[in-house]
This record gives C-alpha cells, structure tokens and sequence, in this order.
C-alpha cells in the first residue's frame, strides 16, 4: 500500500490526500520537518543522504527531516524522526523552534519536485558524531560543520548539498546560532 500524505493549502489547511510519490512528482504542497542538531559550540550536523534516495540521493540534508504523517503535527513529527534518523531520543521542549516557511526545489537527477511547508527546529546535541544511529536505507552517516566552513563553502562542497539546505543553513540557521546563548 502506498503512503499516503496530506496535501494542503498556502494556509497549511488540509485539502486531500495522496500517495507519496504522486505529490513529489506533480509538486504538490505538503508538509516537512527539518530539525539541525547544532552542538554547544556551534557546529551543524548534516545527513547524508543514502544513494537510492527518490529525492536528492547522495547530497548532504538537515540532521532529521521527514514528511508529515496524516493526523500528526509538526512537532509530533519532528520527535519520531529525530529517534528514527538519529537513535536520540528528545521531547518536544528540547525543540527549539525557528520558523516555518514554504519552500520549492526540484531535484534535477530525479525529476522530483519538493513543494512544502516546512517547520525548521533547532536541536542542542551534546554527544559525538559516533555515537548517532544511522537509519538503515535512509542515509550513509552524518557530517558536523563549523558556521565558518558553512558560511564560507568552496564550489566543491556546495554541490554536496540539498540547494534549500544550504540556502538555509548559510541564512536563518547561522543567524539563529550566533544568536543563542550557549
């Protein structure tokens, strides 16, 4: 059985629902998390992609990142897939919300096209890279990233990225890190 996923409106009101597939190849909006574990010290942990993606395979994501499951919320989402992703386990107050925009790419390999609504949350990791649990199938591993690697990447890494993920990590993320009192 396919996975189905809400489709919504400009005003992330729920108008119907359809499989998964369908709403990545006709680009139709639907709802996404993203959460970056950021570590004391400010640095960004990004996935890696697994190769057999349907969507932008092999390039460097947020930390977690997941679509909405139909009757769930952002933050509901954000918390089991923070566990599925990642093996850590978090509530909902360990979140640290950013913001939440919309956001269209298309992903030239795949012919997909990405049109979500996406809640950005922060997540304040004090462990080791190695000691994260990488979900089977879904990524090869994690990367951690100084503010100063990200906000100075040479054209050799940028093409490793998702572009709205480096767009954001380069923008709102950045500024949002310099920002909190570690």
């Amino acid at each position: 059985m396919k996975k189905l996923l809400s489709i919504v409106n400009d005003n992330d009101e729920v108008i119907d629902e359809k499989p998964r597939e369908e709403i990545h190849k006709k680009g139709m909006l639907h709802r996404e998390i993203n959460i970056y574990f950021v570590t004391p010290n400010g640095e960004i942990f990004f996935q890696h992609r697994a190769k057999d993606k349907d969507t932008f395979p092999d390039l460097l994501d947020a930390t977690v990142g997941g679509h909405v499951e139909i009757g769930h919320s952002y933050k509901e989402t954000a918390v089991k897939e923070t566990e599925e992703e990642t093996g850590v386990k978090i509530n909902y107050a360990d979140l640290i919300f950013i913001n939440k925009i919309k956001k269209y790419s298309e992903d030239k390999i795949t012919k997909t096209v990405n049109n979500a609504i996406n809640s950005h949350y922060v997540y304040i990791y004090r462990g080791k890279i190695n000691d994260l649990r990488v979900e089977a199938g879904k990524a090869l591993g994690f990367e951690v990233w100084s503010i100063e690697k990200v906000l100075n990447i040479d054209n050799n890494d940028r093409v490793r990225f998702i572009p709205s993920i480096l767009e954001f990590a380069t923008t709102e993320l950045t500024e949002f890190i310099k920002n909190l009192k570690l």
